[in-house]
């Protein structure tokens, strides 16, 4: 027969108390919804631990990335936020990791790492971007071309003087804007850099019976104000048909949905054309939740070029004044070549009822 444990005294039993919530402040933020649930089903500790961790995560979406919190509000169903991994800017897919978490609670590190590469759409690891508050690096510098100004002179929205990032011609036509970038010689407060410094405006994510997810303006947005840009895992076009494919399996159920996004960006001489593939299904920001119109929504996208970066970044900006409280929304495109693809549920006048789709 076993002697009788020794008693521990109050003073130890809080000191092991204590110690027992420092490890789950330090664990609980790693886990996954499903993994919290499980946990919490232990004991009254974690289980409160948990509650904390989830409304946290339900109060910002942005994990303190961006300038304001961006909260979820679900009054659908039980599931007050939707999982997924954060980053502000465009990242790479790399085989550099192994793991597949990301820290989402209070004291957040604003560490990023993501799954491994591998022929399984669920392992996927990412490099980050050199002007990602993530700590990483540019996706590509084609070149150390940039202005020596120390602050362009911003007179507008849309004009800024004396720098020579803006003067190339056509481009505002093309739907193209032209930005400092990280060879020239300003910082992140000139007026040249209009969409490298987040999200200026208060937003939200709400949830509808129909159309899932969707982002709200939680503040009136004057016309022309700069919203967000749409940020994702860069992909080869090779990776895109393929995750494609195993996305469309996945929605034919009517309870997954994609973020994977083609862009394609016709360059000046009219005989080439540029595609960009972003899929924020995994990685992304709140960009992902914007939803599509068929009257073409009140943003309007804009690819921006930074002087020296090899790639543009897709940018939305408000194509009208928008109210607090009213849904962000712009076209997907306006070809559809699935006529029995997902229905679409904008409300529009010019609904056609179900949403734009084409050949990856």
């Amino acid at each position: 027969m076993l002697p009788p444990s020794p008693k521990k005294s109050p003073q130890k039993e809080i000191g092991l108390s204590h110690a027992f919530l420092q490890c789950a402040d330090l664990i609980l933020p790693w886990l996954t919804p499903q993994e919290l649930a499980n946990v919490s089903l232990t004991c009254t500790t974690l289980h409160r631990a948990a509650q904390s961790i989830t409304l946290y995560r339900s109060l910002d979406a942005s994990r303190s990335f961006e300038n304001f919190p961006i909260p979820f509000h679900n009054t659908v169903d039980q599931y007050p936020y939707a999982y997924f991994f954060y980053t502000p800017s465009q990242i790479i897919p790399s085989s550099s990791s192994s793991l597949n978490r990301q820290f989402w609670g209070p004291n957040s590190s604003q560490t990023l790492v993501l799954p491994e590469s591998g022929s399984s759409d669920a392992e996927m690891g990412c490099a980050l971007d050199s002007m990602d508050p993530l700590g990483g690096s540019w996706v590509s510098v084609m070149d150390e071309s940039g202005c020596e100004c120390e602050r362009c002179e911003k007179v507008s929205e849309d004009n800024v003087i004396g720098c020579p990032c803006t003067e190339l011609e056509g481009e505002e036509e093309m739907g193209i804007r032209s930005e400092c970038g990280p060879s020239c010689g300003c910082r992140l407060e000139c007026g040249n850099r209009l969409s490298q410094r987040g999200i200026q405006v208060q937003l939200k994510i709400v949830k509808d019976k129909r159309k899932g997810w969707g982002l709200y303006a939680a503040q009136w947005i004057q016309q022309g104000q700069f919203i967000c840009e749409y940020s994702g895992e860069l992909l080869t076009t090779k990776e895109a048909r393929r995750r494609q494919q195993i996305y469309d399996k996945l929605a034919s159920d009517d309870h997954f949905s994609s973020a994977l996004l083609v862009v394609r960006e016709h360059l000046p001489s009219g005989n080439a054309c540029l595609r960009i593939n972003m899929d924020a299904t995994r990685a992304g920001n709140v960009a992902r939740f914007i939803n599509h119109s068929c009257d073409g929504g009140n943003m309007s996208t804009v690819l921006v070029r930074s002087s020296g970066a090899l790639l543009p970044r897709l940018c939305f900006f408000a194509s009208k004044d928008i109210k607090e409280g009213e849904e962000l929304t712009f076209s997907y495109g306006e070809i559809r070549v699935q006529p029995k693809g997902s229905k679409c549920f904008c409300g529009s006048f010019s609904c056609f009822g179900t949403l734009p789709s084409e050949h990856t």
